[in-house]
């Protein structure tokens, strides 16, 4: 993505979600209806995925995000534990972010897709109350004010759906180091789950 730049958005000419219950809140990682599976394990949401990505050395910390009910638990029960993040997590956190959103595509394929393209060509900003880095804050009633990351992986996603230029069958691991599963390298992410669902 290059260096991420501050920018400032209107809240008229924009998709902007922030409550999952919202139309738009299916676009936010802390939105249930949309399961994984990575490695034979099934994770909730994709909140709790990206959490756990911060431990790959860690596989019983892992275990405790994975388990949690909620992503806000899992999100939560992450924090004791972030002094052990990985070292490299700065410089690979939007990587991971990117495949963890592909993953929600290509598992949850109808209906992921068919919310990106609602938002049709319009900017999608994530509204946050302090978070400047992965979503935009409030400026005065009309306007929002941050780098907007995780809107603009969701625009690059979008894109890449309109132009073909994603798998939505299989999607390979992310080029980071060490990037593990329960001590094990994470492997090709697949819409088995997808199929396996439409068997019922």
């Amino acid at each position: 993505m290059g260096k991420v730049a501050i920018r400032t958005y209107t809240r008229e000419g924009c998709v902007v979600f922030l409550k999952t219950k919202d139309a738009f809140g299916g676009l936010s990682n802390m939105a249930g209806g949309f399961p994984l599976e990575v490695n034979g394990s099934r994770i909730l949401t994709t909140e709790a995925l990206y959490q756990a990505c911060r431990f790959p050395h860690l596989g019983e910390v892992q275990r405790l995000i994975i388990s949690q009910s909620s992503p806000m638990t899992a999100k939560m029960r992450s924090k004791p534990f972030r002094s052990q993040t990985r070292d490299d997590w700065l410089r690979v956190r939007v990587r991971i972010m990117r495949w963890c959103l592909a993953c929600k595509l290509i598992q949850n394929r109808e209906v992921f897709s068919k919310l990106l393209m609602e938002t049709k060509n319009l900017p999608i900003v994530e509204q946050s109350s302090k978070d400047k880095f992965w979503g935009a804050v409030p400026s005065g009633p009309n306007e929002l004010v941050g780098a907007n990351v995780l809107g603009r992986l969701l625009m690059e996603l979008r894109e890449k759906v309109i132009n073909s230029q994603i798998s939505l069958s299989e999607l390979e691991p992310p080029e980071v180091p060490n990037f593990l599963l329960y001590g094990a390298p994470i492997e090709i992410v697949t819409d088995a789950i997808l199929r396996e669902n439409s068997l019922f």
